[in-house]
């Protein structure tokens, strides 16, 4: 990281780099990879770097360390470059997010055109199981009633 910023405070001497060019070179080096995988510089207007993200999640833990992000380009590049960040996503509109096709509704177990029953004993398929839980579950409600009363 010294390196980088090492680096980049030679190249600000330069005359032939321009502030934007120096701000997305510091882009990396200020957030670290891991981020820039998922975030990129896309213009410097007027002293603001706009960032590009990639979905809402991205940009939203960016903006949340706005002010940390600044100070590292701020070492990296010289106070007065990058004054302001600004975040969106990466272009996306609402028509190209992929969607979730439909889904239907749990069914508890009912088969196409029954009601679907609130007793969870009916998902038993034997019979007698069926009977066996039905009976073990009263008994032990019967129980329960007993003890906190």
């Amino acid at each position: 990281m010294e390196r980088a910023g090492k680096a980049l405070a030679k190249l600000k001497l330069s005359e032939a780099i321009s502030p934007e060019q120096l701000a997305f070179a510091a882009w990396t080096a200020a957030v670290g990879e891991r981020i820039a995988r998922h975030a990129w510089p896309k213009a410097l207007v007027r002293g603001a770097l706009r960032v590009e993200a990639e979905d809402w999640m991205w940009q939203q833990q960016l903006f949340q360390l706005r002010p940390h992000i600044l100070a590292k380009i701020a070492e990296l590049v010289g106070a007065g470059v990058v004054t302001d960040l600004t975040f969106s996503t990466a272009g996306r509109t609402a028509d190209s997010v992929p969607r979730r096709p439909p889904q239907p509704a749990p069914s508890h177990g009912a088969t196409h055109g029954e009601i679907a029953s609130a007793d969870e004993a009916d998902r038993i398929k034997d019979p007698g199981m069926r009977i066996v839980y039905r009976q073990a579950r009263n008994a032990a409600l019967r129980k329960t009633k007993k003890a906190s009363a």
